[in-house]
């Protein structure tokens, strides 16, 4: 099968791929309604939590900004295309707030998905039955299709109006049966309750693959053993973005069991950010480096804020520092245009 399908989960997947993101969530009325009732869907053995507020972001100037910065594709993809006049849905107008939990299991990591929007579910389950099946299971109208270019398939059904849920876990009804309770329920809720309103945040469950995994990623100069073996220490980690006007305010913050973990972590970091702004004043980097970049760097190093919290029964390190204008600007320039085809020969 083509990637029809997989348009489905367009947002999804690929919106949580660039956001490294802190934020947050009340469990009262309106929208943090919204929120409680979509987190609430989360399967208990989830390892990671991601949240966008869609309908909120539309309205930020920064992300406006970000837009412009964006480059524009010359042409909609065809297939997109189809999908749209087929359908009706197009997730940048319709999709209003997305939950994604991420489970592993093993060496398989699984995505749970749960949206609020405008569907109209006639002309997505019709589209959907072209390629694929169709059942009833628990109480549940259920579509599944496989995923092009491989042999795992996503299911995916309606639970009420205006709300989507799908997966690649061969049993959607079985996680739709798992949602947290308990103690489980308590520590994510903890977190998500922590923080303070973005529209756009990720908590991680730490275990020792994630861990690896994050200390591998980090940036050339932050790579080093010790930074590792500070990162399999951490419990949790928390990233958000919360849009201030034309800047976007990240925050990141890292639990810890122990007070001295959370002090060499805090020292760690800080002193990796005066060696970053050591040697964006350096006279190779002015060389090399545009000075329109190397004042935007500046600018992100030189707000940033490191501090520790210790809240009893966990410390943290947290990191805040500002996406702003001047970077934007800096990144756009430093995007290679994209090449004009050639002319014919006349």
């Amino acid at each position: 099968m083509k990637r029809h399908l997989w348009i489905l989960s367009a947002g999804i997947v690929i919106l949580l791929g660039g956001i490294t993101l802190y934020a947050v969530l009340h469990w009262g009325g309106g929208e943090d309604s919204a929120r409680e009732s979509l987190l609430a869907t989360i399967p208990s053995n989830t390892q990671t939590t991601i949240y966008a507020d869609f309908a909120a972001l539309r309205q930020s100037p920064f992300i406006a900004s970000l837009r412009e910065w964006a480059p524009t594709p010359q042409q909609v993809d065809p297939e997109y295309a189809q999908f749209l006049r087929d359908t009706g849905f197009d997730y940048e107008r319709d999709l209003d707030r997305i939950a994604i939990a991420l489970i592993r299991r093993g060496q398989i990591t699984s995505y749970f998905v749960v949206a609020d929007g405008r569907f109209d579910r006639k002309k997505i389950n019709t589209y959907t039955s072209q390629f694929g099946t169709h059942e009833n299971r628990g109480g549940r109208e259920i579509f599944t299709v496989p995923v092009s270019g491989g042999t795992r398939k996503i299911s995916l059904t309606f639970p009420r109006q205006n709300r989507i849920t799908l997966t690649d876990d061969p049993d959607l009804p079985a996680l739709l049966g798992q949602s947290m309770k308990g103690e489980d329920e308590k520590q994510w809720r903890a977190r998500f309750n922590r923080l303070a309103g973005s529209p756009l945040f990720a908590v991680i469950r730490q275990d020792a693959g994630t861990s690896s995994a994050l200390a591998q990623q980090a940036p050339g100069g932050l790579q080093s053993p010790q930074l590792a073996a500070l990162i399999e220490q951490l419990l949790w980690i928390s990233m958000a973005g919360k849009p201030e006007g034309d800047r976007l305010r990240i925050v990141v913050e890292g639990e810890c069991p122990s007070d001295a973990v959370a002090r060499q972590l805090s020292d760690f970091l800080s002193g990796a950010l005066i060696l970053a702004q050591a040697g964006l004043q350096g006279p190779r980097v002015r060389e090399q480096l545009a000075q329109q970049a190397r004042e935007a760097y500046l600018e992100i190093l030189k707000g940033a804020d490191i501090s520790r919290i210790d809240r009893d029964e966990t410390k943290s390190v947290r990191v805040v520092f500002d996406v702003t204008p001047k970077f934007l600007a800096a990144a756009r320039s430093a995007v290679p245009a994209t090449p004009q085809p050639p002319q014919p020969h006349k």
